[in-house]
């Protein structure tokens, strides 16, 4: 079975974070294993407390995974501060984790911060050159490429600003455009544009979370990264699909990570 490392922050809530990646890797066939690098106090509403984890034990934790499982991939979540972000980049250097996915987690889905200001420079400067791929949103790629990214065009612009930072791969996610969801890839050279029908749903609780999770599966599985990308959008649409009626807490409900599961729960329930 294909291994995959999800280093993130906890969502007590379950719809996002290293919760959300360990459904995700496990419904796509993967083993998952986690480093925890925040626990949040958090529900569909909002996040109500945040605790960060010191560098040391993260990269402790990092040690113990690395040392013992045969990673084939790996992502990051929320990494809150620099203190983090350099431990973590250590550690993918001294274990020489090369599919490595970065989610450049900045918001929550509330709007609550996850990553202070001053980090930013770090994830640039220390992690994003050691990423295999990054997936901001436009409202990341706006932070990290320090230039408004509005439309389909300066969301190009920023693909390249952000590649200039060392990554392989860009995937700028285009989910707050109107119309249809349209994502931007670049190698360097090339883009390339996946576009999923939107689909209309209160419960969009961490979904780059879960889409990032699902790259990061596949590419564990073999696929190229242009595969990986579109396996993990079509994943993601039925996850979003499926889960447009899920009455779990107040706010922004999470997606159904094991969509197809329902009709076998009887089954499983008989043995």
């Amino acid at each position: 079975m294909f291994q995959v490392l999800t280093i993130a922050g906890s969502d007590s809530g379950g719809g996002a974070g290293i919760q959300a990646d360990i459904k995700t890797i496990s419904a796509l066939g993967g083993y998952a294993a986690s480093v925890l690098t925040s626990v949040t106090a958090q529900n569909t509403l909002g996040v109500q407390g945040v605790f960060n984890l010191p560098g040391e034990f993260i990269a402790k934790q990092m040690d113990s995974v690395l040392s013992d499982l045969k990673i084939s991939a790996a992502k990051t979540g929320m990494l809150a501060n620099s203190e983090i972000i350099v431990a973590v980049a250590e550690k993918v250097k001294e274990y020489k984790l090369e599919k490595l996915v970065v989610d450049p987690v900045m918001v929550a889905t509330s709007g609550d911060l996850l990553l202070e200001k001053e980090a930013i420079n770090s994830l640039k400067n220390t992690l994003l050159p050691l990423a295999y791929l990054v997936t901001p949103n436009m409202r990341e790629a706006s932070v990290l490429a320090e230039k408004p990214v509005t439309d389909l065009e300066e969301m190009k612009e920023a693909a390249k600003i952000i590649y200039d930072l060392g990554p392989q791969y860009v995937l700028v996610k285009g989910g707050h455009l109107p119309g249809k969801a349209i994502d931007i890839l670049y190698d360097g050279l090339n883009f390339k544009e996946f576009t999923a029908e939107r689909i209309s749903t209160p419960n969009t609780h961490g979904t780059g979370c879960t889409l990032s999770a699902a790259i990061a599966t596949y590419l564990a599985n073999g696929y190229q990264v242009e595969e990986a990308v579109a396996a993990a959008k079509k994943y993601l649409s039925k996850a979003l699909k499926y889960g447009k009626d899920l009455q779990i807490g107040q706010g922004s409900g999470p997606v159904r990570h094991f969509y197809y599961l329902p009709e076998k729960v009887d089954e499983i329930n008989d043995l």
